[in-house]
């Protein structure tokens, strides 16, 4: 009898209790394809520059995706995934041509080339950079100095449709710095305004105000002007 009680009271072994962890569940494969900024992916991620998708490939680009918050990421080379790395290769330095003035007030530089907005007062970055996407051929978004003059937190244009154009902040006629819902590449450009992702123009929207300068320069690829 005193056996049986002793045993029913000694520690339980340690392999019992709550079931174990399951097993990690295994990387999926990485099957897409060679996109058409292939060879910029490539180098920008210390990869083989070959023009041709690996499996390896795959895996840095899935994984750069997921570390900026790029959606799907599939480790496809798409635009999407190029502007975003445009940006990020910009960081450290976004005026190191000297492109955009630098003054001693705030300034919001807009680099058609290359699709990217920062703000910068003196030679100090307030807001890194970030992809936007500018005006079509036809409707090029306006180059040189402006300024802030109207802002609207949830502006509906009264052009095209009460389309969303969410922390809008007009500084050229009908231009303005705004947040584009869903997918901010599509349809090749925008009607002149410089839209952004919702999350990165609210928070320029938190940044800048009224009276702020604005510069623009540079052409943005694909249009003539």
């Amino acid at each position: 009898m005193l056996a049986a009680v002793l045993a029913l009271a000694a520690p339980a072994p340690a392999h019992a209790g709550p079931a174990r962890a399951a097993a990690a569940v295994p990387e999926p494969a990485c099957t897409a394809g060679t996109g058409p900024y292939q060879r910029e992916l490539e180098a920008h991620l210390g990869r083989p520059v070959d023009g041709t998708q690996s499996p390896a490939d795959c895996a840095a680009v899935r994984t750069f995706q997921r570390a900026h918050g790029i959606t799907p990421a599939d480790g496809y080379p798409g635009l999407a995934t190029h502007r975003t790395m445009v940006a990020v290769a910009a960081r450290a330095h976004p005026n190191a041509a000297g492109a955009c003035p630098v003054r001693t007030h705030r300034v919001t530089c807009v680099d058609l080339d290359r699709q990217l907005l920062w703000v910068q007062r003196g030679s100090a970055v307030d807001f890194p950079p970030v992809p936007v996407r500018t005006g079509r051929d036809g409707q090029e978004t306006r180059p040189g100095w402006h300024e802030i003059y109207w802002r609207s937190k949830d502006h509906e244009s009264t052009l095209y449709d009460n389309a969303p154009m969410p922390y809008a902040q007009f500084f050229d006629g009908g231009q303005a710095l705004h947040g584009r819902p869903g997918d901010l590449y599509a349809h090749g450009g925008s009607a002149g305004c410089v839209n952004l992702s919702v999350p990165d123009a609210e928070r320029l929207w938190n940044l800048l105000d009224e009276g702020d300068a604005v510069y623009v320069w540079g052409t943005k690829p694909g249009t003539e002007d």
